[in-house]
């Protein structure tokens, strides 16, 4: 959330310095690992940005559930923003919360991703899959045809 690298770099340097002046007012000590909150979009063609802080693979997958936390807090995040707004739709990207530099496994990664985001009840109509690099794209394609 305060602009370093991969995903949450990308998003800071499209969104502008805004983003990261917004990131410390609302969240000024961060969030808990498996947490979301939101922000403005600033610069970016999304009127919000639903943060999470995935959590680092400790070589066990015990933590497996905060990263599950990570999909279900941002669906409920983004719940409350269709119900505040009165949106009769509301889309999302999700990128692959961990698997980079965090080193969850790239293949669990999906796995918790296209589950959870399958399973758990949500205003969300429309979740897009955001994979950054053509393996892991298919990845994703293959275990959500799997699930439809």
């Amino acid at each position: 959330m305060r602009g370093g690298g991969g995903v949450d770099g990308a998003i800071h340097a499209a969104a502008g310095r805004g983003l990261l002046a917004e990131c410390v007012e609302r969240f000024p000590d961060g969030l808990a690992t498996g947490a979301a909150g939101w922000t403005t979009g600033h610069r970016l063609p999304a009127r919000w940005v639903v943060h999470v802080v995935g959590p680092v693979h400790d070589g066990t997958g015990r933590n497996r559930d905060q990263l599950v936390s990570c999909y279900t807090s941002a669906l409920a995040v983004a719940d409350e923003l269709v119900e505040q707004h009165g949106l009769a739709s509301f889309t999302m990207a999700f990128p692959l919360v961990s698997a980079g530099v965090y080193g969850w496994p790239v293949e669990d990664a999906v796995r918790v991703q296209v589950e959870t985001l399958s399973t758990t009840p949500t205003a969300v109509d429309r979740c897009v899959l955001v994979g950054f690099s053509e393996s892991t794209t298919r990845l994703l394609q293959a275990a959500a045809d799997a699930r439809s």
